[in-house]
This record gives structure tokens, sequence and C-alpha cells, in this order.
């Protein structure tokens, strides 16, 4: 098998699997209304709970922690034994895991900002790497109480942290890094917009008295 076919067979899979939005299943069958409705209209973690609360995050948190886990594991498992870059092809996979959330074709191309895909997907690529993110998003929201600001400083991390641990065999294969990173930001477009602007609504884990 080339690798040419080994990475289209875990693009149109990852992609597929990524499709599956945990904030708008949850939101349709369990609340019987949809997310990208209300709030802000991303179907994501941060506006779900705003609109929801607590209630049903968790089913939200497995659906896009499964859909994002397995295709990246099982792309690492299943081409083991066939020479290729293992860690590059799991970045390729969690690329078009992303790539589904923000534009699933299961729900007219309106997705979310792969903040929950990404963090996810990258323990089983290099949790060295995914240590590195995780500690620079919890840094930045701690100062700032901005997640969109600590999704944004960890996305771009990303495959910087990686080159510089040499995470990938194959040099060509960070692309899939650094478009995972890309894709991140530009989904974040209206937050830094409204990061620019001074609006960008802030979150506290204990809510200020």
């Amino acid at each position: 098998m080339t690798l040419f076919v080994i990475l289209t067979l875990t693009a149109v899979i990852s992609y597929l699997c990524g499709c599956v939005n945990g904030a708008i299943v949850t939101s349709k069958y369990v609340f019987r209304r949809d997310i990208r409705k209300y709030g802000s209209g991303n179907p994501g973690l941060t506006n779900f709970c705003r609109v929801f609360g607590k209630r049903g995050v968790a089913l939200l948190l497995i659906i896009d922690a499964v859909k994002a886990a397995v295709p990246v594991y099982l792309a690492g498992i299943v081409f083991k034994n066939m020479n290729v870059d293992i860690e590059g092809v799991r970045a390729c996979a969690l690329f078009f895991v992303m790539l589904g959330h923000s534009f699933p074709i299961y729900h007219r191309f309106k997705g979310g900002k792969t903040v929950l895909c990404a963090g996810v997907g990258m323990w089983f690529i290099d949790w060295r790497v995914a240590l590195v993110c995780w500690a620079v998003f919890a840094m930045i929201f701690l100062l700032t109480h901005l997640v969109s600001l600590g999704s944004i400083g960890a996305g771009m991390a990303y495959p910087f942290v990686a080159a510089c641990l040499g995470t990938c065999s194959e040099n060509w294969m960070y692309i899939f890094m650094f478009a995972s990173a890309a894709l991140l930001v530009i989904r974040h477009r209206g937050n830094i917009q409204r990061l620019l602007d001074g609006t960008e609504k802030r979150m506290y884990i204990i809510k200020e008295q």
C-alpha cells in the first residue's frame, strides 16, 4: 500500500468521524434545541456551557473525545508495520478530524472551532507535545480568563513544539500540524476580532463576587 493510499484512507475516515459534533448531537437529542441557534451560534463546548450549563456536558465531551481519539489512535495501529511515519499519519488523521468538526457534511458544513478535538488528538500523536500545549492553554487562560486566547495560543504552539521535539521522522509531515494550527486560528477569526475590540467574554472558574 502506497503512502498516498494510506493518507487518503486516513483523511476520508478521519473527516467522516470528525463530522459527528458532540454539541449538536447533545443539544438536538437531549435538549431538543439546536445549539447553533443560541448564544454565539458556535457548536462548541464553551457556547454549549453558556447556553445549557453543565447539563449534557459529559455526553458532549465523550462524543468529541472519542471521535478525535479513535481515528488518530487507529491510524497508528493499522499502518504500524507499513514503513511510514506513524506520527505523521496520526497528524494527518487529527487534521482531517478537525476539518470534519469545522465543516461537517452531516450538519450542512456548520461546525465548531476544533479546540477539544485538537486537545484530545495530540495525546495520541506525542504526549509531550500535548502536555506543553495544554500547559500553554492553562497558563494563558488562568492569566486572562479568555478561553479563546488560550486555545489560539496552544494551537499555534502545536506544530512548533512538535518540530522542536522531533515528533515526525519525515519533516514534510509537519505540514499537517501547521495546517491544523492554521485551521484552529481561522475558526477563531471572530474571537480574534473581539479580542482586538476588547469585547471578548471572559470565563471564570470561580465566579467573582
